[in-house]
């Protein structure tokens, strides 16, 4: 009895028809799905002459938009829910931080209520988030004169 003779012979290909049928579901599924993981909050910021504050460490931001919805981060949360989930979120933090951005037009009352709750929440320190004024007459130049 030898090894390897006449029809006992072990068949070494690879079918790769199962493999190339999983990994075409799977970029379809990736393809339909990666649309819905990119989420944000679009706010019009009110514009201010100030610089730009570097930071590098992923904040805690509080966002009300145009409509008057209030989010955590990227989360919509109820106003009067708002004190509870951030109290939550700050315990046991020692750096007890908020920014705080408001489209330029949700009524001023809706801003200081929603900055009430953020300070009623423990926070220390409540930072407000504006995008850089863009003076007109000078554009996006690099300031040299030519």
């Amino acid at each position: 009895m030898a090894i390897g003779s006449g029809s006992d012979r072990l068949m070494s290909d690879i079918n790769v028809t199962p493999f190339v049928d999983v990994m075409l579901v799977l970029l379809i599924i990736f393809m339909v799905t990666a649309p819905m993981m990119v989420q944000g909050v679009d706010v019009a910021l009110p514009e201010v002459s100030a610089k730009p504050m570097v930071t590098d460490k992923e904040n805690l931001t509080v966002t009300i938009d145009r409509e008057s919805n209030v989010y955590i981060n990227d989360f919509q949360v109820r106003t009067d829910f708002l004190r509870e989930k951030l109290e939550k979120i700050l315990v046991g933090k020692t750096d007890r931080e908020v920014f705080f951005r408001a489209d330029k037009d949700v009524p001023y009352g809706m801003v200081v209520s929603v900055m009430a709750e953020i300070k009623a929440a423990g926070v220390e320190k409540l930072g407000m988030v504006t995008d850089p004024y863009e003076d007109p007459g000078k554009g996006k130049s690099s300031g040299k004169k030519g």
